[in-house]
């Protein structure tokens, strides 16, 4: 029998060796945007801290849709309604591209941490318009209870309430409750105004005397006076 050139030691040197080399390198995750989980400040006027979500629904023929909803904290105005089958990060930058050059840039966003919003492209748009992002914590809903009660309101009143023939046909109706909610309807937490004059009202220098603002974990229940 012939003995090994090799000592214990060499060979335990060598399978090491092979070892590492067969090693899988992994891949970084994707990267993804951080923002801030700071206490928000109150908005003391209109545009300075908007708030995002999605509502899901289907058509009649059970094709799934989502809506992008955005809504100004201060005024309750509903910025948008973005109906489609798929809504990405991308589509997300595009729509509040849009948005600001409709109603001017926002101090402030505050989203949940969904895949579309901790994307690249929100990551990248954020810095590049120079707005910042707040997530709220994972598993509190209450925390961007703008957005949250007028999703609630927008399902009750709008989507229970009708069967969507197609995606246009939901475009339009979600357009015309939109309208209605903005310019319409009076609310009792603006005095009795609609988000459309309490927006037009503090632009000019005229804000309802006392808007409540919801308390946040951050802070409690508070008034304004103005």
């Amino acid at each position: 029998m012939k003995r090994s050139r090799f000592t214990e030691e060499q060979i335990i040197g060598i399978l090491k060796e092979q070892e590492a080399g067969l090693k899988v390198r992994h891949r970084g995750g994707r990267k993804r945007a951080l923002g801030t989980r700071a206490p928000m400040t109150i908005p003391q006027e209109p545009g300075q801290r908007w708030s995002l979500d999605f509502v899901s629904d289907a058509l009649i023929c059970g094709r799934r849709f989502r809506i992008l909803a955005v809504i100004d904290d201060f005024s309750r105005r509903n910025l948008a309604l973005v109906a489609d089958t798929s809504l990405s990060g991308e589509r997300v930058a595009r729509e509040l591209t849009t948005l600001v050059e409709r109603y001017g840039k926002p101090l402030l966003i505050v989203s949940d941490n969904g895949t579309e919003f901790t994307s690249h492209a929100i990551l990248k748009w954020a810095d590049e318009m120079k707005v910042e992002w707040h997530y709220i914590a994972p598993g509190k809903p209450q925390q961007n209870g703008f957005v949250e009660s007028f999703n609630g309101r927008l399902r009750d009143e709008c989507l229970n309430e009708t069967l969507f023939t197609s995606l246009s046909h939901a475009r339009q109706v979600l357009a015309d409750w939109r309208e209605d909610y903005n310019t319409v309807r009076p609310h009792s937490q603006l005095g009795g105004r609609t988000p459309d004059q309490v927006a037009r009202q503090v632009s000019r220098g005229h804000a309802p005397e006392t808007l409540v603002i919801p308390p946040t974990p951050s802070h409690k229940k508070r008034e304004l006076s103005f």
